[in-house]
Order: structure tokens, then C-alpha cells, then sequence
């Protein structure tokens, strides 16, 4: 059975129009290509044959209903398919792009090592959704009274955002930044996420009710003590903290830049935005050197690419990690405009940088040897394993430090506990409103799926405190 309308109606490619196992280039998306609507019930049909699926129940964050989603569209119930994915995940046409997918590295394997691509299914139905006009603004007559003031707009905030204006209550969200969307906005590249796409979903939002503040940092432009006269509760939905440096001797070279700026003012200068940085740096016939092999690493690989980097290099500190060739696979199967391709060095560590004048020339580093200490995993050089590499421009992209860091809680008022997680909310009797907090925000970035995850618990959280307010 059709799913409804082509996706070419709507920019998204031809898929229905292909024989079965047929793939297209998608112009909607440079990332993720379309394949046929018959190849997509046969991998969902395929997925029934599972005897324990535990890719929803365990690996998802999400808890997306997988197996129900591939029995929907086995008989062809495509709008029953796109209404279960929303029961559990408020944006699954972003998770469908830039999910690292989680669930189908559980996926049980075929002889073959082939298994369903769960992400697409997600991806393709969600997009079905949107040609065939199945997502529209949800109204909510009856409201709460309640107002709630949501601090951040990344995906943890806005999901929080939507779950709470649905039950009624008045939502208002703070964005320190001049748009709206967070790290969906500014760190994930805007090939793998495109603003439209975005920009699609907050049109939703605002007409369902939640209003935007945009250009506001809580805690410094508004005090605790406003937002306490001004609402009922508060979530701070911040889902990273600053960047974590690396303190080696010619850090403060020039052209030694954080991960996260990088893909912020590629961002930026995409959108039209050209403020809030003090210099552009761009890939463009240069030899780079990315430092760190995460999420963040591997997107500033393909931004290098894609801006025409001369050459480009992954070190990365640890092993290499067990699906590092399908991580790669992923992140240069776009066409990158590069003379050549990303050279991944594993178990590498950086000793130091160097330069004429002020810019960076050289990066030294040494391998290093893994092992199983008194106090766990160990490491220790490599005898006359020493380097040199010729570079242009270093990119950092060692991690996120805790939220906590960035000194917002400790100016709200809140406090952590023990495990580094944000104390539960608890009416003190001074007229405090309560204070609530995803996850996320004590433990730094993490995937979309668990941000969105962690918006929508706390978002429960706050809706079960207001109504016990009365």
C-alpha cells in the first residue's frame, strides 16, 4: 500500500517511484538517501522475525516501539506508524538524521552482517508524515493556570517544552542565543541536519503555544529571583557545558580552536549569521589536524572535508573502538571536495604544538600503549614512537565538561548531588517555585535521542509537581 503523497511533492526525493531495493540521491539531504517504500516494509517485515528485540527496550533512550512501527508497516498502516513513533519521540525526523542509532547496533545480525536499518525506517516515515500533512500542532483546550519557564532550546529543552504546553501548561523558553534550536542549530553541521528541517518543527512548537525569548542569558540579563515571581517552575535544559581543553605547551597558538566553534561558525556563516565569533576559520586548502574521535570529532572531519581541506587528520587517544569502520563509512560517504581522505590514527596522544610567530606549524605527538592497571584501563608511551605532523589548523574535540561548570546552576540557586546530578525539587517554604533540571545539564552533551529522552522524564516531573500544587 502507498504511504500517501510522494515525497517529491515536497522536496524529498522519488522514492515510491523506484522499484523495490532501488536508492536515489535525495536532495532534501545530503547525508541519508531514500530507498523505495517496498524495501522499507521488507526490512520492517524482517525485523519481525526477532525473537528478542532489544533494541527498543534496551538500547533505544528513546524506548522507541520498533517492533510495533515495523508490524504497522508490514500491513501498510503508515499514519499508525508515524503516530507510534511520536508516542515516544517528540522529533523523530532529527533522530532519523543524526542519531548515532544505538539500536541498531543491537539489531540481531544476519549471516551476512546486515541488519535493519532502523534509523531510516525512523528517518523515511517521519517524512511521510510530514508530506501527508499526518503532523500538525496539537491544540489544548483545557489549560492549567500554570506557567512554566524552560532555560535552553536544544532538543532536551524543546522536548520538555512541547510535552508541557500539551498538558496545558504555559510555556516559556529562554535562549541565550539569537535563534532558537541549541546545539540542533549550531553544533550539529548543517549537512546532516538541514535549518529547514529545524525551522520546521519550532513553527509547530510556537503554534501549539510555547513562546521563544531568544538573546537572553538566565542568570545574568534575569536574575533567580525574576523567574521565581514570573512562574510556577523552572527546567534547565542546558545540554552542554564548555569544551574540554588540552593543556599542552603552544595551546595558545593561533588557529588552535575548540570542535564546537568550528561547526558553530560554519553554521553561522551558512545561515547568514556572521556575528558572534572573532575570526572565520575555514578548511579550504588546508592541512588539519583534529584532536579526539567522538560525535564532535567525526563531524569536524567531514566539515574539513566538505570545505576542501587538503588533508586531513583523526587522532584520536584511545583504541579503536569496534564500529569505527561503519562510524567512518558514515561520515566520508559525503562528498567532501577533498584532495584526499581523513587519516584516522588510533592510541595517539598529543604532546605538544608549535609555530613561527603566533600561528601553529606543527603538531608532536607520540603513540601509546594501552593496559589493565591496578586502578583499571592504563596507558604508557610507545618507545620511538615519536611524530611530527605539518598542520594549518587544530581542531579540539576532547569532550564537554559538566554544565555545572559553566556557573548557571550554582546562580539559580540549584545544587548537585553526590553522583553529579541536579538534586530533586523540593518546596522549601520561602515561596521558592520548583526547580527542575534534565539530566543532561550535570552530565554534559549527549546523544539527541537522550536529550529528548531526558526533556520528556522531567517534563513528567514538572506536570505531576504543578498539579500537586493544586
Amino acid at each position: 500500500m502507498s504511504p500517501g503523497k510522494r515525497l517529491s511533492e515536497y522536496g524529498c526525493g522519488r522514492a515510491n517511484q523506484l522499484p523495490s531495493g532501488g536508492h536515489i540521491e535525495n536532495p532534501f539531504e545530503m547525508d541519508i538517501p531514500l530507498i523505495s517504500s517496498d524495501t522499507l516494509i521488507d526490512h520492517a517485515a524482517h525485523c519481525l522475525d526477532c525473537d528478542v528485540p532489544i533494541c527498543h527496550a534496551v538500547a533505544c533512550p528513546l524506548h522507541n516501539r520498533v517492533p510495533d512501527l515495523c508490524e504497522s508497516l508490514r500491513h501498510g498502516r503508515w499514519r499508525e506508524a508515524c503516530d507510534l513513533l511520536h508516542t515516544t519521540n517528540n522529533f523523530p525526523e532529527i533522530t532519523g538524521r543524526v542519531c548515532p542509532a544505538p539500536c541498531e547496533a543491537s539489531c540481531r545480525r544476519d549471516g551476512d552482517g546486515s541488519g535493519i536499518p532502523i534509523r531510516q525506517i525512523e528517518y523515511q516515515v517521519a517524512e511521510y508524515g510530514f508530506a501527508n500533512d499526518w503532523i500538525r500542532p496539537a491544540r489544548i483546550e483545557v489549560k492549567s493556570g500554570k506557567r512554566v519557564v524552560v532555560i535552553g532550546s536544544g532538543p532536551a529543552g524543546l522536548a520538555a517544552a512541547q510535552q508541557l504546553v500539551r498538558s496545558g501548561h504555559e510555556v516559556i523558553v529562554f535562549e541565550k542565543d539569537d535563534h532558537v534550536g541549541g546545539l540542533l542549530r549550531y553544533t550539529i553541521p548543517y549537512f546532516k541536519l538541514g535549518r529547514t528541517v529545524l525551522d520546521r518543527r519550532l513553527d509547530q512548537l510556537r503554534e501549539e503555544g510555547v513562546t521563544f525569548i531568544t538573546g537572553i542569558v538566565a542568570g545574568e540579563d534575569i536574575s533567580y529571583r525574576y523567574l521565581s515571581r514570573m512562574c510556577d517552575a523552572i527546567c534547565v535544559a542546558i545540554e552542554t557545558g564548555p569544551p574540554k581543553d588540552l593543556p599542552v605547551p603552544g595551546r595558545d597558538l593561533e588557529n588552535v580552536i575548540f570542535g564546537t566553534e568550528y561547526l558553530r561558525q560554519a553554521n553561522m556563516i551558512r545561515s547568514g549569521e556572521r556575528g558572534g565569533f572573532d575570526r572565520a576559520f575555514c578548511g579550504r586548502d588546508k592541512i588539519i589536524a583534529v584532536i579526539g574521535g567522538g560525535s564532535v570529532g567525526q563531524d569536524c572531519v567531514a566539515l574539513s572535508r566538505r570545505e576542501g581541506a587538503r588533508r586531513t587528520y583523526q587522532l584520536e587517544i584511545q583504541p579503536k573502538p569496534s564500529d569505527a569502520l561503519r562510524s567512518e563509512a558514515f561520515q566520508t560517504g559525503a562528498d567532501g571536495g577533498g584532495q584526499d581522505d581523513c587519516i584516522r590514527r588510533w592510541c595517539v596522544q598529543t604532546k605538544r604544538l608549535s609555530g613561527s610567530g603566533t600561528r601553529v606549524s606543527e603538531l608532536h605527538g607520540v603513540e601509546v600503549q594501552w593496559y589493565n592497571g591496578q586502578n583499571g584501563p592504563a596507558m604508557r608511551e610507545r618507545a620511538s614512537t615519536e611524530f611530527s605532523l605539518n598542520v594549518d589548523l587544530v581542531v579540539l574535540a576532547i569532550g564537554i565538561e559538566p554544565s555545572s561548570q559553566s556557573g548557571l546552576i550554582e546562580k539559580l540557586g540549584l545544587r548537585l548531588d553526590p553522583e553529579g546530578d541536579l538534586a530533586p525539587a523540593s518546596p522549601d517554604g520561602t515561596g521558592r517555585v520548583g526547580l527542575f533540571a534534565t539530566r543532561n545539564t550535570a552530565t554534559g552533551a549527549s546523544i539527541v535521542g537522550r536529550a529528548i529522552a531526558s526533556g520528556r522524564t522531567v517534563a513528567a516531573e514538572i506536570d505531576q509537581y504543578l498539579a500537586a500544587q493544586g
